[in-house]
């Protein structure tokens, strides 16, 4: 019954919805960008008028395209009602500039910040990154592509025209309620979006054609696939282009993921294929798989999005004439890959997707929430972890939930050593900054923090099913730099005394209350020296041993990690 009624339902929507001209997001090249924000309308359904947000417009985002190594400023211009911010999804920035909570943007208000592009050749993006706010403005339509290019992948024989054989796909799934208003957290996103635009087309050259895919949706995860089961190559994951390229029928994406793939349409004028998502064939536990949960422990009402485990079109492909100078071949190899080496990974760090409960009586569901990271939600005066500049270090991922993460981490890329004990997966195996962690499930990444410390402004990391991210589903990070030539350090206020300072023998540190908290000292070169073990209120740290040189003394309490500058004479 559930199947027939999807199926009456999608036939009931194609008739309402004529197909509609792709929309290609304007391109914005340069080296400065007026990114304004504003509020507007859009007719989706009849002749109701939807509230919308936008960029530069009333409705979704520009595209911005830069060059590696460029230096760029980005005007972001608040016209909106409420805060807003704007992250740089994927690009390797300074934690001031990266766009998370921290960095708010008031109303009537604008942010500036001013960055080399550091990434190689990638499709990334852009989008608010507000303190429980960011479901709701990227549902009202604040999402863009931000594509960097190099002179490597220039060198390769590619499509690169954009809007003609470069085509960005923003893939997105919607809620609407009964006033044709989008609707937030909502399970019942039957809505289908590319670029905006419901039911549409693109008139494909028959030749090779480059998509750029990112899952901008809330919550669903498609299963990418051609109607007519034609093979298509990737040829770049979230943070760069892949060393050969793939051969696939299916590739699976989560919210925040990208992929760019080519598809050849020589010899098929007037054909007409689709794009779409092979929803029935993905695994249980997926947000648009035919389960999730099980039990009582299922997400409320999902079974009745007809959506959810089936197979739909995204996106339909007329044929037409090949351009003046089409590409017709897809090259096998493409940018040499080199990740990082386990053997340079000097720290190894847990975090634990789980339940939290809100109340000693609470039972949370394991399928709806609500969830946390290590057992804690997102505090805004919190830092979670402290990472040290230049160095590797290995993450594990453990999902104790019923329902699949998208794991997403900001400032790196990394790459994926192993998903429940096995290598990742062929269209995985690439530079990554998300990862979809399964039920159950454990992933290894490892990754390298370089290029940029702070000792104040935190990096996050989160699941980036949006409404699980704004109800907590984020954890921040610190990356410091304890070399002499860097010095990172974070101020103690009244909490803590530390003294002597300088010292020679012994080095003693109070806390004015009663608060228990761990120490841990590292030399000028990043190395761990000393470390209390179990929490304390009071210490007093033999350093008679110590080689006379500039030591950082970090410590760590329920609330806060903080750094201190110590010399040892």
């Amino acid at each position: 019954m559930r199947a027939i009624t999807g199926i009456l339902l999608l036939l009931q929507c194609a008739l309402v919805q004529a197909q509609n001209p792709l929309v290609i997001p304007p391109a914005l090249t340069g080296s400065t960008f007026n990114l304004t924000v504003q509020t507007g309308t859009q007719i989706f359904y009849g002749n109701t008028p939807t509230p919308t947000y936008g960029i530069n417009g009333s409705w979704m985002s520009p595209t911005i395209i830069v060059n590696k190594d460029d230096s760029i400023t980005l005007n972001v211009i608040n016209n909106l009602p409420v805060k807003t911010t704007m992250h740089w999804h994927g690009l390797h920035v300074s934690a001031m500039n990266d766009g998370g909570p921290h960095q708010s943007i008031n109303p009537n208000t604008t942010w500036s910040p001013s960055f080399k592009v550091r990434n190689n050749a990638s499709t990334f993006w852009y989008h608010p990154h507000g303190a429980g706010q960011t479901d709701p403005q990227v549902s009202k339509g604040l999402a863009g592509l931000f594509i960097v290019k190099d002179a490597a992948e220039a060198a390769l024989n590619l499509p690169r025209t954009y809007g003609i054989d470069d085509i960005p796909i923003i893939v997105q799934s919607k809620s609407f309620d009964d006033l044709q208003q989008i609707a937030i957290a909502s399970d019942m996103d039957t809505a289908l979006f590319v670029n905006g635009t419901l039911n549409p087309f693109f008139n494909a050259p028959a030749q090779v054609i480059r998509f750029r895919l990112l899952n901008g949706s809330s919550l669903r995860s498609y299963n990418f696939g051609l109607s007519n089961g034609q093979t298509f190559y990737q040829i770049g994951t979230d943070g760069g282009l892949l060393d050969t390229s793939l051969a696939l029928t299916r590739l699976r994406l989560s919210p925040g993921e990208r992929a760019e793939i080519l598809i050849d349409f020589s010899g098929m004028v007037s054909q007409t294929i689709y794009l779409k998502s092979y929803g029935s064939e993905l695994l249980t536990g997926i947000y648009g798989a035919d389960v999730v949960g099980f039990g009582a422990d299922t997400i409320h009402e999902y079974e009745d999005n007809f959506l959810n485990g089936l197979d739909f079109n995204l996106l339909r492909l007329n044929i037409v004439s090949s351009t003046g100078n089409p590409v017709t071949t897809i090259p096998n190899a493409l940018i040499p890959y080199v990740p990082f080496d386990v053997v340079n990974a000097t720290n190894y760090r847990t975090i634990v997707m789980d339940t939290i409960r809100m109340l000693p009586i609470d039972v949370p569901n394991l399928a709806e929430g609500p969830f946390g990271m290590n057992n804690q939600t997102f505090d805004m005066d919190v830092v979670n972890d402290t990472v040290h500049l230049n160095t590797t270090e290995v993450w594990m991922l453990i999902n104790k939930t019923l329902i699949a993460h998208p794991f997403h981490i900001h400032d790196i890329q990394f790459n994926i050593l192993e998903s429940s004990g096995m290598p990742p997966v062929a269209s995985e195996a690439g530079w990554k900054d998300v990862v979809l962690v399964m039920p159950g499930d454990t992933v290894k990444f490892i990754t390298k923090f370089e290029t940029f410390a702070d000792d104040m402004t935190p990096y996050m990391y989160h699941c980036h099913l949006l409404h699980h991210e704004d109800d907590g589903m984020m954890g921040s990070f610190l990356v410091i730099d304890t070399t002499a030539t860097g010095i990172s350090e974070t101020h103690f206020g009244n909490a803590f005394s530390v003294y002597p300072n300088p010292t020679s023998d012994v080095l003693n540190i109070a806390t004015t209350g009663n608060e228990k908290y761990t120490v841990t000292i590292f030399n000028s070169l990043g190395l761990q020296v000393y470390s209390s073990g179990q929490a304390i209120s009071n210490l007093q740290i033999e350093t008679s041993t110590f080689p006379a040189g500039i030591y950082f003394l970090q410590i760590n309490s329920k609330n806060t990690t903080i750094t201190k500058k110590i010399i040892k004479q």
